[in-house]
């Protein structure tokens, strides 16, 4: 885990130090060639170097050990940091969209021949930064921030090239802005479901689980008699926990670890679920709903 956490940090750091280097280089030849769409991807790529800094930094926070004040861990600090750098994302498209409708009211010269020589160095680095983050982006929303961040701007960096090549061969200018607008609504259309997954979570949000199939399950346990007040909640894209109460015979406590190790696999096995607390209850609750969704269901217990 450590050489992995060390191959992780390694990569962040050469990701971070390529993307400084290329928002520098696209920002000198955005301005040298006229080209919206290499501003819009300096832009991009700075705030991919803020991005990157973001997710190594939440990711070590994340690996820190439980305390007394976050008996979870830390894990919520990378669900933080994956939901600011889609909001960021999508903030920086937001603005680059507006700014590629003003170049269509007002088409600028554009000078092709730069446009694609900064396009084309830009659209390698990007991509080998993406190769080095593709593996953990598959396992952690956090890193998958990044790594569309990487994408993004690999795949703008392709509209940029694109867009030069009609430039120089057509002289139509207003590709330039189009580009920029295309690559920007794909941004958005990655980007929001990140921010929707991190939100989901961050407010604890049920998981997707048959919740019926669950009580079924569980009935199939002979001890059990009922199950009720279920609640289930994400403490990262990974870790699933759940809390449930079950009527049970007044069984000696010996016999009722036994009932709780048979729930605990259930639970693992079918549903993925990492850590349970159960509440063992003999006729308490009995009949009442599931789902805990009203206050007077607490207070008729």
């Amino acid at each position: 885990m450590e050489e992995h956490s060390l191959k992780t940090g390694s990569r962040f750091f050469l990701v971070t130090l390529l993307n400084v280097m290329i928002t520098l280089f696209e920002l000198v030849g955005g301005l040298l060639s006229g080209s919206l769409s290499l501003l819009s991807d300096a832009f991009h790529n700075f705030g991919d170097a803020f991005s990157i800094i973001l997710s190594y930094a939440a990711n070590r926070i994340g690996k820190r050990a439980p305390t007394v004040k976050n008996t979870y861990g830390f894990r919520r600090a990378e669900i933080l940091a994956a939901l600011l750098n889609s909001i960021l994302l999508i903030a920086i498209s937001a603005f680059l969209m507006l700014e590629a409708l003003r170049r269509f009211m007002h088409p600028e010269e554009v000078h092709g021949g730069i446009m694609l020589v900064v396009a084309v160095v830009s659209f390698t680095a990007n991509l080998f930064s993406t190769i080095l983050l593709n593996n953990d982006s598959k396992h952690n929303l956090n890193i998958r921030a990044t790594y569309l961040h990487l994408l993004s701007d690999a795949l703008a960096s392709i509209g940029v090239i694109i867009s030069a090549a009609l430039i120089l061969l057509f002289k139509i200018n207003w590709v330039d802005p189009l580009m920029t607008l295309l690559v920007s609504l794909y941004i958005i259309y990655e980007s929001w479901p990140i921010v929707h997954k991190t939100f989901a979570i961050l407010m604890e949000a049920s998981p997707q689980l048959d919740f019926e199939n669950i009580k079924t399950d569980l009935l199939t346990i002979p001890e059990i008699t009922g199950v009720h007040h279920l609640h289930a909640w994400l403490i990262d894209e990974n870790e699933l926990v759940l809390s449930v109460h079950v009527n049970m015979a007044d069984l000696p406590l010996s016999q009722t670890e036994c009932v709780y190790l048979k729930i605990e696999n259930i639970l693992k096995q079918n549903y993925n679920v990492s850590h349970v607390t159960i509440q063992a209850e003999c006729n308490r609750g009995r009949g009442t709903k599931l789902l805990l969704d009203k206050e007077k269901d607490f207070h008729n217990n």
